[in-house]
């Protein structure tokens, strides 16, 4: 029984997220109603990360195994066909090993997450930027941002619901790149650590905001990490500017 990994785009706006739900339309859902249409099911699949409701992503990994031997050309060309018009597609098809898994292989995780610095309404980036209305203090973000980085107890940025064993993780990288984008000035952040808490991506974005708009100081970003106390945070940015961008494995799959 073959062994595929996928990797797979969607806009996260349909969705209540990536994990199966009853009677709920998920990507990991639509992904394996297009499976069973190619050979009988029930289908399983897995995927290096759950991202939640509204949350897009730009190369999700997942992996899933197949009685008959396709190629991967052929698997992925199937599985946009019977996708349609749902907007996820397979952008990447490749054969592992029975023992490679897309979330226990993985190394590493990479989100970013796009704000948009403008006053007048997104049109044509409607719903895939979390949008405010005046030009943030990107120095005053990034001395924010240093005091996350490195292992720490995020017990302040993560969920009430999150079902993590413990709140301490290593946080490799956040880094803040202002961009031109296409409907005004945008501010990428982009985060990798080898895994996340829930809602983790979004507290921290909420409250780098709240540096940037003056209303914290950096250190305070430091305060509220010391204080492991979901009250600390700042507050939680919306879903729709959060892109999972990448997942790192020890050897590249699709290479």
């Amino acid at each position: 029984m073959p062994r595929y990994a996928l990797k797979v785009e969607y806009h996260g706006a349909p969705f209540v997220g990536w994990q199966r739900q009853r009677d709920q339309v998920s990507v990991q859902g639509m992904i394996e109603a297009a499976l069973a249409k190619l050979e009988p099911g029930p289908h399983a699949i897995a995927a290096a990360g759950r991202t939640d409701a509204g949350v897009h992503a730009l190369a999700q990994v997942a992996h899933c195994d197949l009685e008959r031997d396709w190629t991967p050309f052929r698997l992925s060309e199937a599985l946009n066909h019977h996708l349609k018009p749902a907007p996820v597609a397979i952008v990447a098809c490749a054969v592992v090993a029975d023992d490679w898994h897309a979330r226990f292989s993985a190394l590493e995780r990479r989100y970013l997450f796009r704000l948009l610095m403008r006053r007048a309404p997104a049109t044509l980036e409607h719903g895939l930027v979390w949008q405010v209305p005046r030009r943030l203090d990107v120095a005053a973000m990034r001395a924010g941002a240093a005091h996350l980085v490195g292992h720490h107890d995020f017990t302040t940025f993560r969920s009430t619901i999150c079902q993590a064993k413990s709140p301490v993780k290593t946080l490799d990288a956040l880094e803040i790149a202002e961009v031109e984008g296409i409907a005004g000035p945008e501010l990428h952040f982009t985060l990798r650590a080898r895994s996340f808490l829930h809602n983790q991506v979004r507290s921290l974005v909420g409250s780098l905001e709240r540096v940037g708009a003056g209303s914290w100081r950096p250190d305070d970003v430091k305060t509220a990490l010391e204080a492991r106390d979901r009250a600390a945070c700042g507050p939680v940015c919306p879903p729709h500017g959060l892109y999972l961008a990448g997942v790192r494995y020890g050897v590249d799959p699709f290479a």
